[in-house]
């Protein structure tokens, strides 16, 4: 097994080291004004970061982001004013300090920025409430995206924003504790057996073998390799058989003591567990680059694709787009940026910038040469399953997150059956 210390850097909206940020982030209708619940942003000393509409600022295109971090700032900033130069339209990149909330004012006072990150599980309550502007179909490369991604931001058939990016979730290996446990390459797990025995090899000496945090967002990978899942064609189907049998699994680990939670093990992610040595697996996503690069950079590592289940391989897939505001003054140029901005140079040069997969299929093979460490992150794009995004779907994985911190020692079928419940109202709700 090779040793491989990535040095991209990358925190992207979902997984960061502070915060598990995890499918939370409610959306309510009241009074035709969006109030979103608070989802990503980076805390940045941005003035000025709710932007005004186009119409109000002079044909100045307002862009806010939702950003990990400096990096990630910088690259964007870089490439819209690269655009703006060469276009001829003045643009202006701000960093929220709370994406949804500043998101949530710009809409009730009718003067959002014109273009925005929108994240997987809160793109149908931003397009239920009128916000967003559909114009994916204007976009040349809209058959490029992968479907997984495009399905994510499709509503009534209309694809209503390009996905920005991507991850998926892979098995990550201390390959220093795993050479100390006498383990080889001819040892990668497979499979849910081999996961088992080598989670069960990894542990000692105060190192738990497997940790991730406590969310559907890492333990649904299991409910997909078991060949289930919280949404099927538009039904719950939370109580599924598979989904217990994924969570009996998951528990099965614990009970042998080869599996702990993060919070567990006194670290607030997979990805601290991990890099703090507390913890000689983890499942994460290619967000866990960066991280590792800045935060433990000493720490040796490869990434696996995830073993497969009971009914195959499977991971999760997470994602943003490049939202529009419907209320925009200038979204012609706005659809034109976007379009610079999710080319294959330009996502490419993200990829570099700050870690993240490029959502363009043909640019799958320019960044595996570029990166090919991260393979296996991008492999799973081939077979993961989207988060359900439903209206009112994130409130329910709220409470299914909050139920899952006690899986040790819980019934995973009554957890399953609450949320099963939950979701069936959620669904109804949104579909009435």
């Amino acid at each position: 097994m090779s040793d491989t210390t990535p040095t991209s850097p990358s925190r992207p909206q979902r997984g960061g080291r502070t915060g598990r940020r995890s499918l939370a982030g409610a959306a309510v209708l009241a009074a035709g004004v969006l109030v979103l619940s608070a989802c990503g942003g980076s805390g940045f000393d941005d003035t000025g970061s709710q932007g005004a509409s186009g119409g109000e600022s002079g044909g100045q295109l307002q862009v806010l982001i939702g950003s990990s971090g400096q990096a990630e700032t910088t690259a964007v900033t870089d490439a819209v004013a690269a655009w703006s130069e060469e276009s001829g339209t003045p643009a202006r990149v701000s960093a929220a300090s709370d994406l949804a909330q500043e998101l949530s004012q710009g809409f009730a006072a009718q003067t959002p920025p014109d273009v925005f990150y929108v994240s997987a599980d809160l793109f149908n309550s931003y397009a239920a409430s009128g916000a967003l502007e559909p114009y994916g179909d204007q976009l040349s490369g809209a058959d490029d995206f992968y479907p997984v991604l495009s399905e994510a931001f499709t509503r009534d058939g209309q694809l209503y924003c390009a996905p920005k990016d991507f991850s998926t979730l892979a098995l990550v290996i201390n390959t220093q504790l795993w050479q100390q446990a006498g383990l080889t390459d001819a040892d990668v797990p497979t499979t849910w057996d081999q996961l088992r025995t080598v989670a069960q090899r990894l542990t000692a000496n105060g190192v738990v073998g497997l940790s991730t945090s406590a969310e559907y967002s890492r333990l649904g990978a299991f409910m997909a390799e078991a060949g289930g899942g919280l949404v099927t064609d538009g039904q719950a189907t939370a109580d599924s058989a598979q989904n217990v049998e994924a969570l009996q699994y998951v528990q099965s680990l614990m009970a042998d003591g080869s599996y702990r939670f993060a919070a567990d093990l006194g670290a607030g992610w997979g990805g601290e567990a991990f890099g703090t040595g507390k913890a000689a697996m983890t499942i994460e996503g290619n967000w866990l680059v960066g991280s590792m690069a800045s935060d433990y950079p000493d720490v040796q590592y490869q990434v696996v694709e995830l073993p497969a289940g009971p009914a195959g391989k499977g991971t999760l897939t997470f994602t943003n787009c490049w939202g529009i505001a419907a209320d925009s003054q200038n979204k012609e140029a706005a659809v034109e940026l976007v379009e610079d901005l999710t080319s294959s140079d330009q996502q490419l040069a993200f990829a570099k910038a700050f870690g993240v997969m490029p959502s363009l299929q043909s640019a799958a093979q320019p960044f595996s040469e570029e990166f090919p460490a991260q393979a296996a992150f991008l492999a799973g794009a081939d077979y993961a399953t989207a988060v359900p995004n439903a209206e009112g779907v994130s409130d329910v994985i709220t409470d299914l997150n909050s139920q899952l911190e006690g899986l040790a020692g819980g019934d995973p079928q009554a957890i399953l059956q609450r949320t099963q419940a939950n979701l069936e109202a959620a669904l109804q709700s949104a579909g009435s």
